[in-house]
């Protein structure tokens, strides 16, 4: 039985739509014309109790968003995009998100540093041993699962933009992956297309003749349709290492430690990760 003195809870989605509502009426209270200015929405987020560290931070994300990458050619409207990408603005030092960036890559995917520079950073798949002493030392430690071993390549880029802005941006190829799922639906339609050629050389009735091509073709695309969750996956990884580095809290000072060469070294790494 419900107690009616108890207020009722609102969830995070609710209060995502009442704040975003009630910002709608506050704004529609104002004459924007044409648009505000930076001022201008720092003065109205003012009135509105929003901090002005917050709005600038947004309206940097919103001036440097990337748009996300369009399928383009046969094999993207069949498949999806060969790239994912994703960007935000974090607060701090270029130093600190390029840690946090490594640090989230080291101990949560599949990945490890192929070259760094000022400002650039691209991490490649791991294999070997070290891929399996991280996948194992990960079970039962209560850890997300990865979420990019499916790449062939992450870039991270890190741009300065106002005193104490970032604009981070990730970017992940998936063409080794879409290639699979591409060449796996032509070999299956392929095979229902020299099935109903073989049919039609033996004079077979054409209904018969025809229902191997189909089945192949449904297949074939049922499979490359397939990348598509691979692909949004991925996404989602990139934005989940984009929310390590925009909520880390790394001392000045910390650095990734180097990671040794032999074999004990590499067991005692993995298991501390």
């Amino acid at each position: 039985m419900t107690q009616p003195n108890v207020p009722a809870r609102i969830d995070r989605a609710a209060l995502e739509r009442i704040l975003q509502r009630a910002a709608e009426l506050q704004a529609s209270e104002h004459e924007i014309g044409e648009g505000l200015t930076s001022d201008e929405v720092l003065a109205l987020g003012k009135e509105v109790g929003i901090p002005g560290q917050y709005l600038q931070q947004a309206m940097l994300e919103d001036q440097g968003r990337i748009a996300t990458p369009e399928a383009q050619g046969l094999a993207g409207y069949l498949a999806g995009p060969a790239e994912v990408a994703a960007a935000r603005v974090v607060r701090g030092d270029q130093e600190a998100a390029e840690r946090a960036l490594i640090d989230w890559m080291e101990k949560n995917e599949l990945l490890t540093v192929q070259r760094r520079q000022p400002g650039r950073i691209s991490w490649e798949r791991l294999g070997g041993l070290q891929a399996v002493l991280r996948g194992v030392s990960r079970l039962g430690s209560g850890r997300a699962s990865f979420m990019l071993d499916r790449t062939d390549l992450v870039r991270a880029t890190v741009t300065p933009l106002e005193p104490g802005f970032h604009h981070v941006s990730l970017t992940a190829s998936l063409r080794a992956s879409r290639s699979g799922y591409l060449g796996g639906g032509i070999a299956m339609a392929s095979v229902g297309l020299a099935s109903t050629m073989v049919l039609a050389a033996l004079q077979a009735a054409w209904i018969a003749a025809a229902a191997p091509v189909a089945a192949g073709l449904l297949a074939g695309w049922a499979l490359t349709r397939r990348y598509r969750p691979v692909a949004d996956r991925t996404l989602l990884g990139l934005e989940r290492a984009l929310d390590y580095v925009e909520g880390a809290a790394i001392k000045p000072g910390h650095q990734v430690p180097a990671r040794g060469s032999g074999l004990l070294d590499l067991l005692t790494g993995e298991v501390r990760r």
